[in-house]
């Protein structure tokens, strides 16, 4: 009976653990010294440092955009490019690394169709247990979907641009199942890209930085949904992260990087979300 009641007192307190820091993440979030710049009319770009978000230091960069005065396109890098460099010759103000792609041989390996023609379809494996979200433009309008292989089989989308990613990690403002994704993935900190949107119908562009010990360590994909939504975040989908994670904008120094990217320089990836007037 003593042994019951110390193991009931022990799941008691490690369930009120979880709870306060959850709540500690929260304050964190809201209580921030976020610094606000305004870029290019109805564009906002949010930074932040914490010496403790998630149990580790984060940035956590944002480009906040109004979509009543912008349009928003996937443009697919042939053969792979950086996301800023693609952005600035395309006249875009702001952009963000897409979805997962093929590192040697440079394609997207996720759903990916523009105008009624399939250009990339979903890997299997790994990548076909997280891609269950997608990135939907039409007529520049973007919007956020559940998504699927069978999906994938029957999508009869005759105009404008479909990009599957994933994990799909919130929908209508309630935290997605993830029991489906694979566990390593999902669990393990890493620096990450997402898009939002919000419910005063801002689009957000999102990125964590991480694997820099002490000043960044990254996030994982519970953490990152928590995030969005303390953020004010209805609908969001995990991007392709890690070394791929950029945030860019015209009206920003350094060549536009508003983030710290995880390798030595800005990776070349398959294609990106971009934002123009």
């Amino acid at each position: 009976m003593k042994k019951k009641m110390v193991l009931l007192l022990f799941l008691c307190c490690s369930i009120l653990a979880v709870t306060a820091q959850t709540a500690a993440d929260s304050l964190a979030l809201v209580a921030a010294d976020w610094q606000v710049t305004p870029l290019e009319k109805g564009i906002l770009y949010r930074k932040a440092a914490f010496a403790s978000l998630y149990g580790v230091p984060q940035e956590v960069s944002i480009i906040e955009i109004s979509p009543k005065r912008h349009r928003f396109d996937v443009l697919i890098h042939n053969p792979k490019e950086e996301t800023s460099t693609v952005a600035r010759r395309s006249g875009a103000v702001a952009a963000i690394n897409g979805s997962y792609f093929d590192m040697k041989a440079g394609n997207s390996v996720c759903y990916l169709r523009r105008d009624g023609i399939v250009v990339d379809t979903t890997a299997t494996g790994t990548l076909a247990t997280v891609s269950n979200g997608a990135v939907l433009i039409r007529n520049g309008e973007l919007q956020l979907m559940p998504w699927s292989k069978e999906k994938e089989k029957t999508c009869g989308l005759k105009r404008g641009t479909v990009l599957a990613s994933g994990p799909l990690m919130l929908l209508d403002g309630k935290a997605c199942d993830l029991s489906a994704c694979n566990s390593g993935f999902v669990n393990t900190k890493h620096p990450r890209s997402a898009v939002a949107l919000t419910g005063d119908k801002k689009i957000l562009f999102i990125v964590v930085d991480g694997r820099m010990k002490g000043k960044a360590e990254g996030i994982n994909i519970p953490e990152l949904a928590h995030m969005i939504r303390v953020l004010g975040g209805k609908d969001a989908l995990n991007l392709d992260g890690g070394g791929s994670s950029t945030l860019w904008s015209v009206s920003l120094p350094d060549e536009g990087i508003a983030n710290t990217p995880s390798g030595k320089a800005e990776r070349k990836v398959a294609n990106s979300l971009c934002v123009y007037e």
